[in-house]
């Protein structure tokens, strides 16, 4: 049925019956995007649909109907409630699929040139999580080394390869036997918005992938396979969910402070710029289509501002409570 499109964000829009996939824009958008993406921007849309209808399901949003008091009204509500790198990840969606209605023929060209008219959410926030030390890459490594089983080599080898190489999950799992050379260390993958990187494993991170082969084999398939509580290698590829469960068991038999699995790329970046790597050259491997978003991840500004401020003394000596 049709939308009937009441102005005011508060008065919500009202649902209309689901559209075939092929037919509704949400749907068209999301399958132009990569999985990762599409699990990323799902969310984004059922967050929108949630502000435009009260319920969060896109599939019964009327976009085609959407005009820029919504789409505005749209940002202020996220700009309130969101992190701006959040709400511009948001934006983005219902700018791609405003786009993809207005190709479905669904909006007029001026109605969606008006409605996709708004402006980013300015402003920063420190990325969430934190680094490792050395110490905790190292006990991590150790676990891994000591466990016996195939699944001690595959963590080790994967636990490496998201230090060494920086590598999202969904990059991880989406790996085949092939996109790796041994002979140079070079990896093949396929990162956001289906950009293709290389990575290159060197040292410790090339000596545990060696040993995961050596107890994979060389049957095609993925690079990673799951693998049973008896110890037998299957053939499936792994799941995101169970990196991250994986990630979590390590650390707990290392002793290691809880971490996700963003953690070991943030450190990654921010231990390569500690040694003085170019930060242009840190950007092209950890896959960053902006050098800005690196420099999110730099510690030396902090440090240097750390060092600046016990320059200044603060005549207070206590009250006598020994401190």
């Amino acid at each position: 049925m049709a939308a009937n499109i009441i102005p005011g964000i508060d008065n919500k829009l009202v649902v209309i019956d689901a559209q075939p996939l092929d037919q509704n824009p949400a749907a068209v958008y999301l399958a132009s995007l990569t999985p990762a993406g599409r699990r990323s921007q799902d969310n984004a849309l059922r967050t929108i649909a949630q502000i435009l209808t009260g319920v969060g399901d896109w599939r019964g949003v009327p976009w085609a109907a959407l005009r820029f008091q919504h789409t505005a009204a749209i940002r202020q509500r996220l700009a309130a409630a969101y992190a701006p790198a959040t709400a511009n990840r948001v934006i983005c969606a219902l700018r791609g699929t405003l786009k993809a209605a207005w190709r479905l023929g669904q909006i007029e060209a001026g109605d969606y040139t008006r409605a996709a008219d708004i402006a980013p959410v300015n402003g920063y926030r420190l990325p969430a999580g934190r680094e490792l030390s050395q110490g905790e890459i190292t006990a991590l490594m150790a676990n891994c080394e000591a466990d016996p089983r195939p699944a001690g080599a595959r963590d080790g080898a994967i636990i490496a390869l998201m230090y060494a190489g920086g590598l999202r999950r969904e990059e991880v799992i989406n790996l085949d036997l092939t996109d790796y050379t041994p002979q140079d260390g070079r990896l093949t993958l396929i990162g956001k918005r289906n950009k293709q990187r290389t990575a290159y494993l060197v040292n410790g991170a090339a000596r545990a992938m060696a040993d995961w082969l050596a107890v994979r084999g060389d049957n095609p398939g993925p690079l990673f396979l799951a693998i049973s509580k008896g110890g037998k290698i299957g053939s499936e590829r792994l799941t995101t969910q169970a990196i991250y469960n994986m990630l979590a068991r390590r650390a707990d038999l290392a002793g290691v402070r809880k971490f996700s699995p963003h953690d070991l790329r943030r450190t990654f970046v921010s231990d390569l710029l500690d040694a003085g790597a170019d930060i242009a050259t840190v950007a092209k491997m950890a896959g960053h289509s902006s050098v800005s978003t690196t420099a999110r991840y730099d510690r030396r500004p902090e440090a240097a501002k750390a060092k600046a401020a016990g320059l200044l003394h603060v005549p207070y000596h206590g009250r006598g409570m020994g401190i």
